[in-house]
């Protein structure tokens, strides 16, 4: 199973390396995007942070103006109406930088703009044949907003009762879930959206959800490979340019790390099996799960040593020592160093795929 998941990306791969800017220089001896940048804002690169109320703080787009960002995530306190998500986005873009705007638009519950698609749950999306269409439309109204990217679809398939995400998924049925991903993630993209597939390697083998408890999912590797990867093989066939790591133990993977901080499953599963070559995206790093494994500054940095390229902080006062933290560290360390430039070129070139204002 393990091949026969890796080939059904390889028609991808093409498409992915396509999404990601190369690193070395172009044609004309010009240094890639990356090496324009300070180490400072390399690093600044790895980070999307969250902020409270419904104007961009001025710390926001300091950050933002000095490219110590990558972007932000929008909650339900930061947005109101149509008109003012559109002014902050542009006032985020005016500070600088191309940022990620992100949301959360799974549909149903899970709908950070109430005036915008889906409306419907994934599961309901399903059943009534609209989830590619539901995407698509979901796309253009948050690019006409300015948002750049979507934490959506879940990819998980629940298959324990009461599995925590059941409500949040497609189906409990691999195969389908594994087209359906690919639908959304053609929707999205069709829509002017990057989509996200989440929450690798599959969140749908617990009764708890990682933000509120420390999970560790006991399959084996084929029962992994069978039920829980296809899905994610789908979005990466697909093209899509995120996907979302969690903070669950999966000791079949890896023995002692969570997913978030396991190079064997991000480096590993995800890029050298599967064929992944766009931007890993953490779950929120102030989760249970991933706090229980240290503080904020050690799991952040696990993290990007396990081959993350965008820590998602939603908690107040995480930014700045997380920022001194890996900056410090890939001021003393060469290899922390390429670490971080890989994946500031990898959000780079999702920032330029979404720079065009919403129109």
């Amino acid at each position: 199973m393990r091949r026969s998941i890796a080939g059904a990306s390889i028609a991808a791969l093409a498409l992915a390396v396509a999404l990601v800017a190369p690193v070395g220089d172009d044609a004309h001896g010009t240094p890639p995007p990356v090496d324009r940048l300070t180490l400072e804002q390399q690093v600044g690169q790895l980070i999307v942070l969250s902020f409270t109320g419904t104007t961009p703080p001025a710390y926001v787009r300091e950050l933002l103006r000095g490219r110590r960002v990558a972007g932000v995530i929008l909650f339900g306190r930061n947005i109101s109406s149509p008109a003012q998500v559109r002014a902050l986005t542009a006032a985020l873009r005016k500070s600088g930088g191309s940022p990620v705007v992100a949301v959360d638009q799974e549909g149903g519950a899970v709908r950070r703009l109430p005036w915008a698609p889906p409306v419907a749950s994934e599961a309901q999306q399903l059943a009534r044949g609209t989830v590619r269409s539901a995407a698509e439309a979901a796309g253009r109204a948050l690019r006409s907003v300015g948002i750049t990217v979507t934490l959506a679809p879940v990819a998980d398939v629940p298959s324990v009762s009461d599995a925590a995400l059941a409500s949040r998924a497609f189906s409990s049925d691999p195969s389908v879930v594994a087209g359906a991903v690919g639908d959304a993630v053609r929707g999205w993209r069709a829509g002017g959206v990057a989509a996200t597939a989440k929450h690798f390697p599959g969140l749908g083998g617990t009764r708890a959800n990682t933000d509120a408890a420390t999970v560790t999912i006991k399959r084996s590797r084929d029962a992994l490979e069978a039920v829980d990867l296809p899905p994610f093989a789908a979005a990466i066939a697909a093209g899509v340019p995120l996907v979302m790591v969690g903070h669950a133990r999966y000791p079949a993977l890896d023995r002692t790390r969570i997913a978030s901080q396991s190079r064997p499953i991000i480096e590993g599963v995800l890029r050298d099996e599967l064929g992944f070559r766009g931007v890993v995206i953490t779950d929120s790093m102030e989760a249970r799960a991933s706090l229980a494994t240290g503080g904020i500054e050690k799991a952040s940095e696990r993290a990007v040593r396990a081959g993350a390229d965008l820590l998602l902080l939603t908690g107040r006062g995480s930014y700045e020592p997380v920022y001194r933290r890996l900056l410090a560290i890939a001021e003393s360390s060469e290899a922390f160093r390429a670490r971080v430039r890989d994946s500031a070129a990898r959000v780079l070139a999702l920032q330029r795929r979404g720079a065009l204002p919403p129109g």
